[in-house]
């Protein structure tokens, strides 16, 4: 095994400064906690190319025309792809991500291709047929496909034919950063418990398959606050929606926050409401976060990992997605219930440090990244 450092080029759709969410937080990790140059290509969500270091990563950002079906408009990607990798030893294909596919099945043989199927293309599923095809190119041309959970492998069509080249690997978190306040975040987390005795806490982008629409409408069956981190196209919407449900005074709008603004919230508050209703939603990392934190979870039961991560009655309460007043009765039952409570956060502390450790999650993607170089080396 080589120890020299690896060149890695991780390719995506959008990043951070443009779009935060769970797998640029994940690109994030794995370039900013690696001993090799990594490297990121992703296109804006609009506006002209933009070079800049990130978390001291390298990040190219092509120019886009806007987005459609959640996919950015930059014709020229699949182009200056090509000509990128040619510099990398590893490609890591961070799917989905439509116009990657339409290059990275040409790649030359030496260079070394990981397929990250974060999820299947859900939220326009008439978009996926349309490119099935190079879909299906670009995991036969995978050295390895890695998925964060066995459940991505099971529901999706196009991950089961390859099966023998999938790995599952979970995603992993900085345990320590998000099990612990500093000072600072400690007082103002107590300050936020004391105005706040029974806070509901959110996280997410403001999309449709968040599901805060149901949330809010719950609240309308729950005696508590509501405090939603996020930013999206749905804000001004919800904001409407808590108006016309007589909410308004208990639920808050926080925006976009700092990760240490999040843990203290986190800290501060009784119990994540995580209502997604669509498999769009694959993981849910701030349950990571929260299960980090001693925090219980209310999940949905999507077809996806949500519910494996935060299990019904050992880490969260598990409810049917779409379904508000199922959704009250579970957030009532842990702000009324200390000990319930208490034993899912602890159990949740518990699972979150065996196997959604950011060390761990390091670990397997350093073994997959040897292995596919080799069997680069082997084809040329």
């Amino acid at each position: 095994m080589t120890t020299e450092p690896l060149k890695i080029l991780h390719l995506y759709k959008v990043y951070r400064g443009d779009l935060e969410g769970g797998v640029p937080s994940i690109i994030s990790v794995l370039s900013r906690e690696s001993s090799h140059h990594n490297s990121v290509l992703v296109a804006r969500t609009r506006g002209v190319r933009r070079r800049e270091i990130i978390d001291g990563t390298p990040v190219e950002a092509l120019g886009s025309l806007g987005t459609l079906f959640s996919t950015p408009l930059a014709p020229g990607y699949p182009f200056v792809l090509r000509r990128r990798a040619t510099d990398f030893d590893i490609v890591v294909h961070h799917a989905p991500f439509p116009l990657a596919d339409l290059a990275i099945s040409r790649l030359p043989d030496r260079i070394g291709l990981v397929v990250f199927w974060h999820a299947d293309i859900a939220t326009h599923s008439g978009l996926q047929w349309v490119v099935a095809s190079s879909i299906t190119r670009s995991l036969e041309r995978a050295d390895r496909i890695v998925v964060a959970d066995q459940s991505t492998i099971d529901n999706s069509r196009f991950l089961r034919p390859f099966r023998t080249k999938c790995v599952v690997i979970p995603y992993g978190i900085d345990i320590n950063y998000w099990s612990h306040c500093s000072t600072d975040e400690a007082a103002k987390a107590e300050i936020l418990r004391r105005n706040h005795p029974r806070l509901i806490l959110a996280l997410g982008r403001l999309v449709p398959y968040k599901g805060f629409a149901v949330l809010i409408d719950a609240l309308r069956q729950v005696e508590g606050a509501l405090a939603i981190i996020g930013q999206g196209s749905l804000r001004r919407k919800l904001e409407i929606l808590a108006a016309d449900l007589g909410v308004t005074n208990r639920v808050f709008f926080l925006g976009a926050l700092s990760d240490s603004e999040v843990k203290t919230y986190l800290h501060a508050s009784r119990v994540l409401a995580f209502p997604s209703v669509t498999r769009a939603e694959a993981f849910g990392l701030v349950q990571l976060q929260a299960m980090a934190a001693g925090l219980p979870v209310v999940n949905t039961a999507l077809p996806t990992a949500v519910p494996h991560v935060a299990r019904h009655g050992l880490e969260a309460l598990t409810v049917p997605p779409n379904d508000s007043p199922c959704l009250a009765t579970a957030l009532n039952q842990i702000l009324k219930d200390t000990a319930l409570a208490a034993r899912l956060g602890q159990s949740g502390k518990i699972r979150a440090n065996q196997i959604y450790n950011q060390t761990e999650f390091l670990r397997g993607m350093q073994t997959i990244y040897f292995e596919v170089l080799s069997r680069a080396k082997q084809r040329s």
